[in-house]
């Protein structure tokens, strides 16, 4: 079987790996880089709780599925690349700065034994940084991953079994016949295949030839992060840190802070507005940040979706699939993506009906 996947970021990288294992011939064509998109920009957190507190219960059940999945998935990437990618289940506290905030944490401890409410004095334990507070939640099966470090491994996975990726390739059309999508026109090249994934992120809904019932509605969403370093005898934080509508990941000597959300299309230039905000809302979480050095200020595009889930699934053209829309959790997300998608693919599964890209065509 020959496949052709557009889009280099985690998930079209998961799934084209997954096919290579499963004996597909599969090409993946990126408009630039791989893994330098919403890969490259994220943050790498493996945040089932913090991130779903409020999601549909589908896709918290994909989430939970997801998490549990990484460790393995982890040694895997490792083993197949030979490069570490910094997974490690440092746990994440959900820091209550209101007494309202407080008392959403207590209900969810009181539904979740793994999850346990704490003090103030007993989160300022654990993380000395703290400031003022009136509680944190925390759950010990929360992760994180160096993203960065994943799209690289990934990338040398995927070729090492035998994939092959062309960069810098832009998709400009997808060709359908009777109902069927035939071949891809890039930039260079006109690629045939059996069948086809749209995983472009951000970018998914901007292929021309397509029925506009199959198009993907998936939009930019804008999010700007800062990364800080510590001053000299300061140390990071152990655990990942959620609060005041931040969260703060600490990494190989500096410490994430992520992250704005705008809706501004594809621009991704960096604003002082972006930084002052993510500077003050961590500052009142952890006073001593203000002495810290803002070490890089980035941005990147996450692929919104209209209901907010993401759109994993066949499409209403014959096999074109798509697998988008993942929004702040593509990272999270990616195992089970990865394996999702090349089953579906291959006819070896059904799709989910909460995450199938065709509930959109009726609009």
């Amino acid at each position: 079987m020959n496949v052709v996947i557009i889009g280099a970021g985690v998930a079209g990288l998961a799934i084209g790996w997954r096919l290579r294992q499963a004996g597909a011939d599969v090409l993946i064509l990126d408009r630039g880089q791989a893994g330098l998109g919403a890969t490259w920009a994220a943050a790498g957190m493996i945040a089932a709780s913090s991130e779903m507190a409020d999601a549909p219960a589908a896709e918290a059940e994909l989430a939970q599925r997801s998490q549990q999945m990484w460790p393995a998935f982890a040694r895997e990437v490792e083993e197949a690349s030979g490069i570490d990618i910094g997974y490690r289940q440092s746990g994440a506290l959900m820091i209550a700065l209101t007494a309202e905030e407080a008392g959403v944490h207590v209900a969810r401890a009181n539904a979740d034994p793994e999850l346990k409410m704490l003090a103030p004095d007993e989160a300022r334990a654990m993380e000395p940084m703290l400031g003022a507070l009136k509680g944190a939640l925390s759950d010990p099966r929360e992760a994180q991953v160096d993203n960065r470090a994943l799209g690289r491994a990934l990338t040398a996975a995927f070729v090492r079994a035998g994939g092959v990726l062309s960069c810098n390739e832009a998709v400009v059309r997808i060709v359908v016949h009777e109902g069927r999508a035939v071949s891809v026109h890039t930039s260079v090249a006109i690629h045939h295949a059996d069948a086809f994934v749209l995983a472009a992120g951000a970018w998914s809904g901007l292929i021309d030839g397509l029925p506009p019932d199959a198009l993907p509605p998936v939009k930019p969403m804008k999010g700007e992060m800062l990364a800080l370093v510590p001053p000299e005898g300061a140390r990071l934080p152990k655990h990942v840190v959620w609060g005041n509508d931040v969260y703060l990941v600490p990494r190989a000597g500096r410490l994430l802070i992520g992250a704005t959300l705008e809706d501004a299309g594809f621009d991704t230039s960096l604003t002082d507005e972006a930084e002052d905000w993510l500077s003050s809302r961590a500052i009142a979480l952890m006073p001593s940040l203000r002495q810290w050095k803002i070490d890089e200020h980035w941005a990147g595009l996450r692929p919104g979706s209209p209901d907010g889930l993401p759109l994993l699934g066949p499409t209403t053209v014959s096999n074109l699939f798509v697998a988008s829309g993942q929004y702040r959790n593509g990272i999270l997300f990616a195992p089970s993506i990865g394996d999702l998608l090349s089953r579906l693919v291959l006819g070896h599964q059904e799709g989910f009906e909460a995450f199938d890209p065709r509930r959109f065509r009726a609009s």
